[in-house]
């Protein structure tokens, strides 16, 4: 019997891949849970992460003229009961503020006092308030496009919670415009789909999907939900961000009214688009292996860590002044549009390295008294296996660092787009298809069949039916790419063209 690799994460991913992946947010110092039922600290290497995933976005949407702005955490109740079909979306994940103050009760603690006349929700998302806002902007046509964007808070009673992909509270921006005609908000709908199609191919690695929501997976309130998906590495699909044309219909509600060109009073056209903290949870389950972390280099809390090794205290100076001076050459030079961040670790503890790897840092850096006689230094790379490591001339290294990091960034998305393709499939039969999604091999717990690219003949019973069987749902519509007809997988019925299945997140 083959002996099993030995590994940092414990367990491996085909052993439980719902604790491996807790285990690697533990390992990598990314967040840990708070002591609010279903909250996280969110912790300084996780964060920095988050962080740079901010940034690159936030320059994307001015881009696109999106200014941002903040609106309060805090809605009126009657906001969110102007709009029926979205309040009821939401109304079971509400948490709700009723009192201002707290008085010392009877029996000593403290109990809440003084009731609020209005009820107010904890920001679950702010189309209603946002939508009040744009009400009291907009007169004209002139007023128009309102291309507003908030990064925010959002607090959701989620029963079941985890790390990153499902918190009570969680971080997030949403987007949020008012157009003059339909066609304009459909573009706009369209087009901050596609900034986050390209931004996570491009700067997180991430293969995705590009498609439309059916009825049943829609937005509440919307005419048409967009989404990007994308496949873990136990195959299950993520929601790794939305796109919402919301018609008039929170117009309506609100009443973003505007006079047109032509002196004639009217509705705006809204939409709303978001991505979350959830996308650190994507990275996680996208690239990390069973030694921890593994960052897109794009992405990446920081490039380069640099451990000097001097365990003579007569070469330690030197060795530092080397490392130092590393430092400033490398942090000097620029990876996808800002300057490398370096990392240097001159703790002497043994370790070290371990500590980097599972932390994820694309190349790890070691420098010693002979690298130094030698004008060398010694290099591993997150993405190889076995964390193989090699001598280079400094000079090389330095002038290579940014190719190398690439090299990791379109490495990193061969990989995971080579392993969605794997386990994609078509599927034209029920019995095939129920059997694709039903059996879980009893030694790779949680792990599922994939994505199946099947026919749906449009039918909601249809829909229903698979989901109440399987916990399967229709993740996408493609909105690009030639139709396909075939039968729908559960009635048989002519179909369209294929949709994409999957159990999810």
């Amino acid at each position: 019997m083959a002996k099993q690799p030995k590994n940092a994460i414990s367990p491996r991913r085909d052993e439980d891949y719902s604790q491996w992946y807790q285990e690697v947010v533990k390992a990598a110092d990314l967040a840990e849970n708070s002591p609010v039922r279903g909250c996280m600290n969110i912790k300084p290497w996780g964060y920095a992460l988050w962080e740079n995933l901010v940034d690159n976005l936030d320059a994307r949407f001015k881009k696109t003229g999106v200014k941002n702005a903040y609106f309060p955490i805090f809605i009126p109740l009657r906001f969110l009961e102007q709009e029926a079909e979205h309040v009821e979306g939401f109304a079971k994940e509400c948490a709700v503020v009723t009192h201002h103050r707290l008085e010392k009760g009877p029996q000593g603690g403290l109990v809440p006092a003084g009731p609020l006349t209005e009820p107010y929700v904890v920001r679950p998302t702010s189309e209603t308030i946002i939508g009040e806002a744009f009400s009291r902007w907009v007169n004209s046509w002139r007023d128009l496009p309102v291309l507003i964007n908030q990064w925010a808070n959002v607090v959701r009673w989620e029963m079941r919670t985890r790390i990153f992909l499902r918190t009570s509270e969680f971080l997030w921006q949403e987007g949020h415009t008012a157009h003059a005609t339909e066609a304009e908000a459909r573009e706009r709908t369209l087009q901050m789909l596609a900034v986050y199609e390209d931004f996570a191919k491009n700067e997180m690695a991430l293969p995705v999907l590009t498609g439309e929501k059916t009825p049943a997976e829609r937005f509440p309130g919307a005419v048409s939900t967009y989404c990007i998906e994308a496949m873990m590495q136990d195959r299950k699909a993520l929601q790794a961000g939305t796109s919402h044309f919301l018609g008039q219909n929170f117009a309506r509600s609100s009443q973003i009214r505007f006079q047109s060109d032509q002196g004639v009073d009217e509705l705006a056209w809204t939409t709303s688009w978001g991505v979350s903290t959830r996308l650190v949870g994507g990275l996680i389950m996208t690239h990390a292996d069973d030694d921890g972390m593994v960052m897109p280099p794009a992405v990446a809390s920081a490039h380069v860590v640099i451990m000097p090794i001097a365990k003579d205290p007569a070469v330690r100076e030197g060795v530092m002044e080397y490392a130092q001076s590393l430092k400033r050459e490398l942090e000097a030079q620029t990876f996808h549009g800002r300057n490398l961040v370096v990392e240097m670790d001159d703790r002497d503890a043994g370790g070290r390295a371990w500590d980097w790897i599972k932390k994820g840092v694309p190349v790890r850096v070691e420098v010693g008294p002979r690298d130094m006689a030698e004008n060398a230094v010694f290099t591993g790379r997150r993405d190889t296996p076995g964390h193989k490591k090699e001598s280079m001339p400094r000079a090389d290294f330095v002038a290579k660092i940014t190719d190398i990091l690439g090299e990791i960034q379109d490495n990193l998305y061969r990989r995971a787009l080579a392993f969605r393709e794997e386990h994609s499939v078509k599927l034209d039969g029920r019995d095939e298809f129920y059997d694709f999604f039903t059996p879980e091999n009893p030694e790779t717990p949680g792990i599922h069949g994939g994505f199946a690219l099947s026919g749906w003949c449009g039918d909601p019973a249809c829909e229903a039916k698979i989901k109440e069987d399987l916990t399967v749902t229709i993740r996408l519509v493609p909105i690009s790419g030639e139709k396909e007809a075939c039968p729908c997988v559960l009635c048989g019925k002519p179909s369209e063209g294929r949709v994409v299945f999957a159990k999810s997140y």
